[in-house]
C-alpha cells in the first residue's frame, strides 16, 4: 500500500478502537494492524527525509552534493 492509503488505513483503525465497541480479540488485531502500518509509515517518511537532506546538502566549498536516489 502507499502511504496515503496506510495513513487512511491507520485513521480508520484509530476511530474504531476509540469507538469502543470492538471484543477484546478484535481491539488486539487492528491494534497490531495498526502498529505494523505505523511502522511502515515511519519508514516512509525516513526515507522521503533522507532524500530532502541529500537535496538540500552542501560540500565544504557549498557546492551542491548531487547523487542519484537509486544509489540510497
Amino acid at each position: 500500500m502507499d502511504f496515503e492509503k496506510n495513513l487512511k488505513r491507520l485513521e480508520e483503525i484509530v476511530s474504531k478502537l476509540e469507538d469502543g465497541e470492538l471484543q477484546l480479540e478484535q481491539s488486539l488485531t487492528l491494534f497490531e494492524e495498526g502498529i505494523s502500518i505505523s511502522k511502515a509509515c515511519n519508514q516512509k517518511l525516513t526515507e522521503a527525509e533522507n532524500r530532502v537532506k541529500l537535496l538540500l546538502s552542501v560540500n565544504a566549498d557549498s557546492t551542491e552534493v548531487t547523487k542519484d536516489f537509486n544509489e540510497l
